[in-house]
């Protein structure tokens, strides 16, 4: 069975998002360990509207990927090799892990994490926690009703005060 990782930016007060929906935080200058993990991946969820931001800026980083967007309303993605997932979120998630294939990126949004958390869907989280407060703006972790145990499985540190940890969610 395939492997949902959450791998996300955040700020040390456990922001994705600044409180205008920014991202100017987020460190862009090095490579950050996502060349080795988009080739652990060959599928990406995104909340419709995580997709349309990644729409904005651009597709090409993940054209290598067949890319799931969780929405009741979009109707059309308008990009290749993207289908949208409006009925059941765990059937649908389950059917999906259990194809043949690579690891799974959830890339987010809120809501999306939320629901994973929430329907015990998540294997891995990959926290790329940025040395900044933001103060306010969108929580990563919103809603969560029961605890989660993590297992530490790695951390690593980079020149610039950004730290990435590695977790195993323990189902």
């Amino acid at each position: 069975m395939r492997k949902i990782i959450l791998n996300v930016a955040v700020s040390l007060d456990s922001f994705i998002e600044g409180p205008h929906g920014e991202f100017d935080w987020c460190f862009m200058d090095q490579d950050y360990g996502m060349t080795d993990f988009r080739s652990r991946t060959d599928a990406i969820f995104f909340g419709r509207k995580s997709f349309q931001l990644a729409l904005d800026y651009g597709m090409g980083y993940y054209e290598y990927a067949k890319k799931y967007v969780f929405s009741k309303t979009l109707i059309e993605t308008g990009s290749e090799n993207t289908f949208i997932i409006s009925e059941d979120l765990v059937e649908a998630v389950n059917k999906i892990k259990a194809q043949r294939g690579k690891e799974i990126w959830l890339f987010g949004g809120a809501s999306l994490v939320t629901a994973f958390m929430q329907n015990d869907l998540l294997d891995e989280l990959i926290l790329s926690v940025h040395p900044i407060l933001l103060g306010s703006g969108k929580p990563l972790f919103q809603n969560i009703k029961e605890r989660t145990k993590l297992e530490l499985t790695n951390s690593q540190t980079f020149s610039t005060g950004l730290v990435q940890l590695f977790y195993n969610v323990l189902h």
